[in-house]
């Protein structure tokens, strides 16, 4: 066989001389240089056949949902082709690996496994001893590009990631997780949602390590034993009940928070009231202690005004009498001092004053044996009437 690219002939070609020629019966039927030619771009179409038939034949499609690897045997290099169309490399020298990075679903259902994406269905050993199963449990995963080159040296080409690492970590993950719950626990929503983010948690950050990613896990309600179901559901029924309760205990406490509230909106009112009556009676005892004031303090001007006339009043009253009884003393004085001085006419006037009004009787005169003189009269009394008075002050006989 002839190398490709090499102008030599075959080994032992020419034949030897003294061969026959065409007319002989032991030469070629043709000469060796029309024989070269075709020899050549025969192995060449064989090469190129093979090259192609193998996948080696320098050019590769790149679908939209595919991407590429090209890995430089000479280098060691890779190249990572995420865009879509014709990608051409050199044969031998380099190889082109194609990987499917479009969404896949790895459903696990049924009782045997159909396919690497398609198995039998998860049961699980809860921690009580019993066990669940899933009807259709659903992982939804894809290939990540930038980590294309590290999936074709872990898991292989072509759809070898897709075989392996899914049938190999799904099952052990979900029933670690699920089995950390009895079946009472996890018939509970809230424990079922935590087994379901820690199941995803887990599988994502195993198969990320292996250029997996895990877009979405749709897991199922699991389905327990005849039994298990019973106690569930009865279980369940005693929690509507007791969730019933409790509402009706809401209500009733709602109702007596609202009642009370009422209550005391209708004391503040009252109370308010109370307090606008007492402001009320406040302002109004206010305005009477003003009122009571302003009448005591004019009182007290009126009266303080009485007084100083009442006083104004006395002092004159008593300034007039004290002129009068100064004037009454003067008097008394002068009639002391004129008495004093005319004692004895005064007497006479007095005396003359007290005897004005007495009658006298005149008689004839004759001498009286025992005569009464007349300054006597006025120690010893009226005259008897048997001894008439002489108008010489004599008695008559």
């Amino acid at each position: 066989m002839v190398a490709a690219g090499n102008d030599s002939v075959p080994e032992g070609w020419p034949p030897p001389s003294g061969g026959k020629g065409r007319s002989g019966g032991g030469g070629l039927p043709f000469p060796p240089g029309k024989l070269l030619l075709p020899a050549i771009f025969l192995i060449l179409v064989v090469i190129v056949a093979v090259a192609f038939v193998t996948g080696e034949g320098g050019v590769i499609d790149v679908a939209d949902t595919e991407v590429a690897v090209i890995i430089n045997y000479l280098t060691g290099g890779e190249e990572l082709v995420t865009t879509p169309g014709l990608v051409i490399f050199i044969p031998w020298l380099q190889q082109a690996y194609l990987f499917d990075k479009s969404p896949n679903e790895f459903v696990m259902e049924g009782q045997q496994d159909r396919s690497f994406n398609h198995v039998r269905e998860l049961t699980v050993r809860a921690k009580d001893g019993s066990s669940f199963r899933f009807d259709t449990l659903t992982i939804q995963y894809q290939l990540l590009p930038s980590r294309t080159a590290d999936v074709l040296n872990d898991s292989g080409d072509g759809e070898a990631f897709k075989r392996n690492w899914l049938r190999a970590s799904a099952r052990s993950i979900l029933r670690d997780e699920f089995g950390k719950y009895s079946s009472d626990e996890i018939a509970d929503p809230s424990s079922y949602e935590l087994a379901v983010a820690a199941a995803t948690e887990r599988l994502d950050g195993v198969l990320e390590s292996h250029g997996i990613d895990v877009t979405q896990v749709i897991i199922p309600r699991p389905k327990f034993d005849k039994v298990v179901e019973d106690a569930i559901d009865n279980r369940k029924n005693a929690n509507q009940e007791v969730q019933r309760l409790g509402i009706e205990i809401e209500k009733l406490t709602f109702v007596r928070q609202r009642t009370l509230a009422q209550v005391e909106r209708d004391k503040a009112e009252d109370f308010e009231q109370v307090l606008g009556i007492l402001e009320a009676d406040r302002i109004t005892a206010e305005k009477d202690r003003i009122r009571t004031v302003k009448n005591a303090d004019a009182q007290k001007i009126t009266d303080s005004n009485d007084g100083n006339a009442t006083e104004q009043a006395n002092l004159q009253e008593a300034r007039a009498l004290e002129e009068k009884a100064r004037k009454d003393a003067e008097g008394l004085t002068a009639r002391v001092t004129a008495l004093e001085e005319r004692g004895e006419i005064l007497v006479r006037e007095k005396l003359a004053e007290k005897y004005a009004g007495i009658r006298f009787s005149i008689v004839p005169y004759r001498r009286d044996p025992a005569p009464i003189r007349i300054e006597h009269l006025g120690a010893s009394g009226p005259l008897p009437p048997s001894r008439p008075v002489s108008a010489t002050g004599g008695s008559s006989r």
